[in-house]
């Protein structure tokens, strides 16, 4: 199964390389993220949709044939358009959950009982587990292509307890699975200037783990930036992060006491800084664990994807490189390393491998190892060859499947 995916890659490299010179006649002078990522994106599906897995319709494997805990759901395009899919605790069925006309945008699944909620053509649906009684939600109505936040359906979240979904439309807003309908439950702040539309939009990121909470996006218009601040339903609080909340960009993740979360960056530029902080969902206070720079500014420090195990211990990707002034800095190659819930004591390098090219990490509930979709090129900014990764060093690497996106755990 290596060679394969080796040779699948090899081959995927060629093509994307070819698509990329077409498309970049600079070369090795362009931007780390190209502008033109969603075709290079289109791209890579295409190209990997002969070798994607057979969809089949699954049965529960027994307990001693699982290799992983839950099964693992994410975006393919291995029909043309990309529809949702579902991996087996065996870590080789794959089942399609979506059989759209038109791709999916945005998912979530029920840890409850593995049900889908989706976004399409603007509109919100909802599936069962094999992918019968859809149903759909919410028709968002025209949107308007050139702007991706106003009017359009975003992002839909299951509530952890399975009664509710959240998404952002005009806001955030909450569906009741009883009662079926949806509350908005916070506005976006928007006015129109001379024909401009101005303001901000809300995006729901995540839900803590009680439910009690939602992180936030929160994004200017008309404007760069944005900001993450926690949401809390019951009052209707919203805190936005302070202190070095500019650099919060990435990767930030719920820790079990449904109040703390950690977030790490792996890029430089002049917007974003790296590093890897830890947030108070109370107050919003952002403390810095690794800052940007150390060494008398001299070194930059990259962390990604942090992951408070229920141990205590923290587990995360993470390197260092000299700061020598350059203008951004999009791919590192980290390392698998495990520290106390500080980050720095008793920091160890778990693994010798580097992972220069991941674009996700799904981990393990009790950290044994993490998903990661490592991209076919450089160029790709989202999703790639998910492979299972032990965070025992002494285990080998075991490729999943050739290319999965927004990498999420079912029941």
């Amino acid at each position: 199964m290596l060679k394969k995916s080796k040779l699948l890659s090899a081959l995927l490299v060629l093509l994307v390389v070819i698509l990329a010179c077409a498309n970049n006649p600079l070369g090795g002078n362009a931007p780390a993220q190209p502008i033109n990522v969603e075709t290079i994106v289109a791209a890579t599906f295409q190209a990997l949709t002969a070798a994607a897995p057979e969809p089949a319709v699954a049965t529960l494997p027994s307990e001693a044939s699982s290799l992983l805990p839950h099964s693992m759901y994410f975006l393919n395009n291995s029909t043309g358009l990309v529809q949702v899919y579902r991996l087996e605790k065996d870590g080789k069925t794959v089942t399609q959950i979506t059989f759209e006309p038109v791709k999916v945008d945005d998912y979530d699944v029920s840890r409850i009982d593995g049900s889908v909620v989706y976004v399409t053509n603007n509109q919100m649906f909802t599936v069962n587990a094999d992918g019968g009684n859809r149903s759909k939600l919410l028709e968002g109505g025209p949107a308007d292509p050139n702007d991706a936040f106003v009017n359009h359906i975003t992002v839909p979240l299951w509530s952890p307890d399975g009664q509710t979904i959240a998404y952002g439309y005009h806001g955030i807003n909450l569906y009741s699975i009883a009662g079926g309908q949806s509350t908005r439950v916070l506005d976006d702040q928007l006015k129109t200037d001379n024909g401009f539309t101005l303001g901000e939009v809300n995006i729901p990121i995540s839900y803590s783990a009680d439910g009690s909470k939602m992180l936030i996006r929160i994004v200017p218009l008309a404007s760069d930036g944005g900001m993450v601040a926690v949401f809390t339903l019951g009052n209707k609080s919203l805190v936005r992060l302070t202190g070095n909340s500019h650099s919060i960009c990435c990767s930030l993740q719920w820790s079990g006491d449904n109040n703390t979360l950690y977030g790490g960056n792996a890029t430089y530029n002049p917007f974003v800084s790296p590093g890897l902080w830890r947030v108070d969902g109370t107050s919003g206070i952002v403390t810095n664990l690794i800052p940007s720079l150390s060494e008398n500014d001299s070194i930059l420090n990259f962390a990604s994807n942090p992951f408070l195990a229920p141990d205590g211990q923290l587990y995360f990707f993470h390197t260092t490189q000299p700061f020598t002034q350059q203008d951004e800095v999009s791919r590192v190659p980290l390392q698998l390393v495990r520290s106390a819930s500080d980050g720095v004591t008793k920091r160890t390098v778990l693994r010798p491998e580097t992972f220069q090219d991941m674009n996700e990490a799904l981990w393990a509930p009790d950290a044994s190892f993490v998903i990661i979709a490592d991209a076919p090129i450089q160029e790709v900014y989202q999703g790639g060859l998910a492979e299972l990764v032990y965070t025992d060093g002494q285990k080998g690497v075991i490729s999943l499947i050739p290319f999965a996106m927004e990498m999420k755990w079912g029941p």
